[in-house]
């Protein structure tokens, strides 16, 4: 099994930065997917961004691309979304998922593995 859960969130003004973690215990997660997505209230999950453990391969949904990045420790098995510029529609519970998949995912079905969340709200 592999359990994650997710820190850093908090209230933030628009233009504000944060930075959200995502500690991961369990197996190893040399060939994983890791993902963030993101699920405002009565709204479907939202994809953030991937990366591949190794750090090789990023993927941005278009509408974060150039504020938010994907980064891992592999060290402490660990993986961050620093966001910035953050405006009031950022404002969700924002989700770390983990995949066994080797390739990057962009959807909520391919992921094995969620933690609970931690919940990130932008005031204008």
């Amino acid at each position: 099994q592999v359990q994650l859960v997710e820190s850093g969130g908090g209230l933030a003004q628009a233009g504000d930065s944060l930075k959200v973690s995502c500690a991961v215990s369990g197996r190893t997660l040399t060939s994983y997917t890791m993902g963030w997505f993101r699920q405002a209230p009565g709204k479907e999950r939202e994809f953030v961004a991937a990366i591949l453990w190794s750090g090789t391969i990023r993927k941005y949904a278009d509408f974060v691309k150039g504020r938010f990045t994907i980064s891992r420790d592999n060290a402490k098995n660990t993986v961050y979304l620093q966001m910035t510029s953050l405006k009031p529609e950022d404002t969700a519970i924002y989700y770390c998922a983990a995949s066994a998949r080797s390739y990057i995912l962009d959807r909520s079905s391919q992921y094995d593995y969620w933690g609970q969340g931690t919940q990130v709200t932008v005031s204008s």
